[in-house]
């Protein structure tokens, strides 16, 4: 019988990029998961800070070469890939060389929060879905890790709904800890309307700006919710938002493996 599918999108991984405790999270999952019962692939972005070489991150040529479209505005799509060292997974690498290949990561060097920061989000996150179209590859589940995904629900339930690359698939949002206090800029909501089939109140959630209204965002679309971080301050409004869908406590790193590869299985039954 063929193996089911499951995607994680994050915008971090060890040993690529360690911001935080998610980097981990994944890098411990990706293996294990794909080991026991689901077939494993990764998306990210391909950060400047990323290094190429030490990684052995090369072109996909045959994938390479899609426009995405932001605000009527063109901007190429690179897929990079790498094998994830000790593990029989490919992680993937989106790049641009506009929103990528500066040396930080989402401050300059003054520590100032990039202003094209929504952009790059936006770029991401319709890129994700549309390399997956390209795979011609359908996952069951989507795993996303991150606030730099949080726009990827919305669009699996509106702009890619209909998408028979997506009809089977269930969406599993992660929520951290905030990472960032300040607000994405203010074109967000504009740029993030990304087809004809979002409207503004689906994105009523994320008005504020904020790493929370980016959660909250994310929890409103989602199937399912994983409580990554053990000290949420909003954990309150996540769960009121998130209502009776499927909702995984925080679970210690010890714990994870199993407990998560059990939740999956729950959600494809």
């Amino acid at each position: 019988m063929e193996k089911k599918k499951l995607l994680y999108v994050t915008q971090e991984m060890d040993p690529y990029l360690v911001l935080t405790d998610a980097a981990h999270v994944v890098k411990k999952l990706a293996p294990y998961v794909n080991d026991n019962g689901l077939e494993v692939r990764v998306l990210m972005p391909r950060f400047g800070i990323i290094n190429e070489r030490r990684n052995r991150l090369h072109e996909v040529v045959r994938l390479s070469g899609i426009n995405i479209i932001i605000d009527n505005d063109d901007y190429p799509l690179i897929l990079k890939v790498a094998s994830l060292p000790g593990a029989r997974i490919q992680v993937y690498f989106l790049d641009n060389e506009e929103f990528f290949k500066r040396k930080t990561v989402f401050n300059d060097d003054d520590e100032k929060f990039f202003d094209d920061n929504a952009e790059r989000m936006v770029f991401f996150c319709k890129a994700a879905l549309e390399t997956v179209k390209k795979f011609g590859w359908h996952p069951n589940i989507i795993h996303c890790h991150g606030w730099m995904t949080s726009l990827i629900p919305v669009y699996m339930k509106t702009q890619y709904a209909k998408d028979p690359v997506f009809s089977t698939t269930k969406m599993v949002y992660s929520v951290y800890e905030k990472t960032f206090s300040e607000k994405l800029h203010k074109n967000f909501l504009k740029l993030a309307l990304i087809g004809d089939d979002i409207k503004d109140k689906d994105l009523a959630a994320f008005k504020d700006l904020t790493n929370e209204a980016l959660t909250l965002g994310a929890v409103q679309f989602a199937d399912a919710i994983i409580q990554g971080s053990e000290s949420i301050k909003e954990l309150a409004a996540i769960k009121k938002m998130a209502g009776k869908k499927p909702f995984l406590t925080y679970q210690e790193m010890d714990n994870i493996l199993p407990n998560y590869n059990e939740f999956y299985q729950s959600l494809l039954q």
